[in-house]
């Protein structure tokens, strides 16, 4: 099972830095906003719009109203709302390195899967039949990590049990979250640590 934004796509604050300079956000300002927000999202203490952006019970629109709402630009004036979380990730490209090794793990006769908390963001969807054999996006199935149960779900559409799988994210909250279940985790920095760790484990082709 592996994560898509930041374990297949550039890292995240690579696409978020491209975003802050066109829009000219306050950089600060976004960063404060962002540290408490994400704090509570993964810690388990309270709620705020990450958790229905992710679960989808926040429409996408909404969150980029509210988000924009907070933000400031660097002449102190608002933030465009519309199409915020688009131009976010703009700047997202593949990494292809990851994508070989989904290929060659499949290949070679493992299972795979997507566990995405999404964002509102766009999915390369065209590729996903012969990369997974089950998808499982937050924002769709009304669950989102760190839950549990959003790992059960993708482990019963797997067919397989906690101890035979592995999951990368670039997330440590949800690497613990999995391996509760008996998961092994991987905690995405790179490509090549995580495809040496793939092949430690005689994942790859």
């Amino acid at each position: 099972m592996t994560d898509w934004g930041g374990v297949l796509t550039s890292p995240l604050n690579d696409a978020i830095d491209v975003w802050l300079a066109a829009d000219r956000i306050d950089v600060q300002r976004y960063k404060d906003v962002m540290r408490a927000w994400v704090k509570q999202a993964y810690d388990g203490t309270g709620t705020n719009p990450i958790h229905g952006l992710e679960d989808g019970s926040l429409s996408v629109e909404e969150f980029e109203r509210l988000l924009a709402s907070e933000l400031r630009t660097v002449d102190g004036g608002p933030v465009e709302h519309t199409g915020l979380i688009s131009r976010m990730f703009g700047a997202f490209s593949p990494v292809e390195p990851m994508y070989d090794a989904l290929r060659a793990a499949r290949a070679a006769g493992t299972r795979t899967a997507l566990l995405s908390n999404s964002w509102g963001n766009d999915y390369p969807h065209h590729l996903f039949d012969c990369l997974f054999d089950a998808v499982v996006i937050s924002s769709r199935v009304g669950l989102r990590k760190p839950d549990e149960r959003i790992f059960r779900h993708a482990l019963d559409l797997l067919g397989l049990d906690g101890a035979e799988c592995v999951f990368i994210d670039d997330i440590e909250h949800n690497i613990r979250a999995a391996e509760r279940l008996g998961i092994r985790g991987i905690h995405h920095t790179s490509p090549d640590t995580t495809i040496a760790e793939l092949r430690a484990l005689n994942l790859l082709a």
